[in-house]
C-alpha cells in the first residue's frame, strides 16, 4: 500500500467545474489508452466512485457520525478547506480503509457513478448539512466537492 501522504501527487487547482470535467475526461482518455500512471492506492474507477459516494452521502445521509470535538475543530478551518487543498493521507479513525466509497469499480461504472452524482450536485445543494462543516452555500457544496476531486485526481497522471 501506498503512502498517499509522501506519494507523487499532481497538484490540480479546480475554479470550476467545467475545469474538473476536463481534467476527468483526460485522465479517463489516458487510462482507456493505457497511458495513465496511478501513484495512489485506487483505480479511476475507485477514485470516481469515491469522489461520488461522498457527494451522494450529502443527499441520503451519511453512514457515519464523526465525534462533535473533530467537527468544533474542522468548523474552524471550512473557509482553509473550501478554498485550499485538502490534505493527503487523512483517514477516518475506525473505518476499514480509512474511508468509505472505495469498492473497486471499473472505469466505465465509476465514471457513470461520478457523473450521475455531480449532476444531482449541480442541480440543486442538498437539504441538510455537511457531516463535518454544518449548513453550506451551493458553491460552498460545490467548492467543497471540486478540492475533493483535486486531492484524488492528483493521484493519476495522464501521459
Amino acid at each position: 500500500m501506498v503512502d498517499t501522504k509522501v506519494a507523487e501527487h499532481r497538484t490540480l487547482r479546480f475554479q470550476t467545474p467545467e475545469q474538473m470535467w476536463t481534467e476527468v475526461d483526460r485522465v479517463v482518455a489516458a487510462d482507456r489508452a493505457g497511458n495513465l500512471r496511478r501513484t495512489g492506492n485506487w483505480t479511476t474507477g475507485q477514485c470516481l466512485g469515491h469522489l461520488a459516494t461522498w457527494i451522494n452521502f450529502a443527499y441520503d445521509g451519511y453512514p457515519i457520525k464523526p465525534p462533535w470535538i473533530i467537527k468544533i475543530i474542522l468548523r474552524l478551518m471550512k473557509n482553509r478547506y473550501l478554498r485550499g487543498a485538502l490534505p493527503r493521507g487523512a483517514r477516518i479513525p475506525n473505518v476499514e480503509g480509512g474511508t468509505l466509497g472505495i469498492e473497486p469499480l471499473g472505469l466505465d461504472q465509476g465514471l457513470a457513478t461520478f457523473r450521475s452524482a455531480w449532476d444531482r450536485l449541480v442541480k440543486a445543494p442538498p437539504s441538510g448539512s455537511n457531516i463535518i462543516f454544518g449548513p453550506l452555500t451551493h458553491d460552498e457544496w460545490i467548492q467543497g466537492h471540486l478540492r475533493h476531486a483535486e486531492l484524488h485526481l492528483g493521484f493519476l497522471h495522464p501521459a
